[in-house]
This record gives structure tokens, sequence and C-alpha cells, in this order.
């Protein structure tokens, strides 16, 4: 079988028939491909999981899909010329896992946990003609790697659901709010939580994009 982009795991339903619909898995910083593949088994049977691996090595088992750096102060900031990279090599990977399994756009999920759920806002808004349905998971928008016109006809297929936890200490909650009132400004179809965690996912967290998943499949 040809090689893709992407290292991945993949776990597929019994039957693959045309309701079967495709969800691809993004981790965050400093994790791999079987950290968002532990949900698959609670997911919907009838979808062929695919959960990716980041190019950069940080250490076993640990990647990365851009750097994020400390400047003198402490401060962090991200390797946003990384962060492009990774993002278009997603999007490529997109397509490569579609046409492999004879998917479209309508039929792809797009699931990312943090650096992965920003890589995920990213991807749809600058490529809204290969996935439509992203579930972003305790990240935020970067404006740094959107595209520059957000007037493209294709954002009025897009569907987000975004989350994040309201004691989260990594990636402020203040942030993502702010991408919450970003895609209202532009008009993209999305809802918009909060739980009282960290930078995790609670029970309730899953079971609610869970249903949300269900509900578009």
């Amino acid at each position: 079988m040809e090689k893709l982009s992407l290292e991945y795991l993949v776990q597929e339903p019994n039957e693959i028939n045309e309701q079967t619909n495709l969800l691809i898995l993004v981790h965050g910083y400093g994790s791999n491909e079987e950290d968002l593949f532990s949900f698959a088994a609670e997911l919907p049977e009838n979808l062929i999981i695919v959960s990716t691996r980041a190019p950069r090595t940080l250490g076993f088992g640990s990647y990365s899909w851009y750097t994020i750096n400390m400047d003198n102060s402490g401060g962090k900031f991200s390797n946003d010329e990384e962060a492009i990279e990774s993002r278009d090599l997603i999007s490529k990977f997109i397509s490569e896992i579609q046409e492999r399994y004879a998917k479209t756009p309508k039929q792809t999920f797009l699931l990312g946990f943090s650096q992965g759920c920003i890589l995920s806002i990213a991807v749809a808004l600058s490529y809204p003609e290969k996935i439509q349905k992203v579930i972003g998971l305790s990240g935020y928008a970067n404006f740094e790697i959107l595209p520059d016109n957000y007037n493209n006809p294709l954002y009025a297929n897009l569907d987000f659901f975004l989350s994040h936890g309201s004691v989260d200490q990594v990636l402020p909650v203040e942030w993502a709010r702010q991408t919450d009132e970003f895609l209202t400004q532009i008009e993209v179809k999305h809802s918009y939580q909060e739980y009282p965690v960290g930078h995790g996912v609670a029970p309730q967290n899953f079971f609610a994009f869970k249903k949300w998943i269900e509900e578009r499949m």
C-alpha cells in the first residue's frame, strides 16, 4: 500500500459502505498518534478512524506539529512558519486518506486537541473545500496561520464544535472565547462550550462531541 504523507493508526469498521464516515485525529504537542486513538472504542461504529502522527520528533514517543519557543522573559511563542507547513501537510494527508477510502468532504470529520486543534481550525479555514466538520478541543484560532480573506463562500459549509477548560493553565480560556467571537463575526456555524477542567477533555465534553458527531453522520 502506498505510503501517505503522515504516519498514522487506523481503525476500520467491520463493513465500509456508502454511509461510513471518516474521522481524522490530530494530537497535541509532545504526544503521538496513540493518544487520541484511545477515543476510538467509544465512538460510533460506522466510522473509519485515522489518528495522525506529527512530523517533528521531540523524544521517544513524543512529537510536535511545530516548535514552541521560549523568550528571555519565559514567554512562549509558536514557530508559525512550521505551523503553516504542518497545516498544509495535514491538508494534503486529508486528500490522500479521502481518496484511499473514497470519502468526500461531507463525510469527513477533523478532530484536534491543543496544537492539533489550532491546526484543525487553520486547515478548515484555509481549505474549506476539503474539510467541513471540525471538533476543536482546548485550542484557539492562531490568526498568523489563517488566510488573509474570510469571504470564502465555502465557509457556509463549515460546522465547528469547540470546547475548552475554564481553568486551562496551558492555553488560556480567553483565547478560546476570542475564537468563538471571531467565528461569529465571520458567520461560520459553530458551537462553543466550556467545562470546569484544565488542559484536558472532561467525560461530559467527550459525550457532547460524540453526540455532535452522531447527529452529523
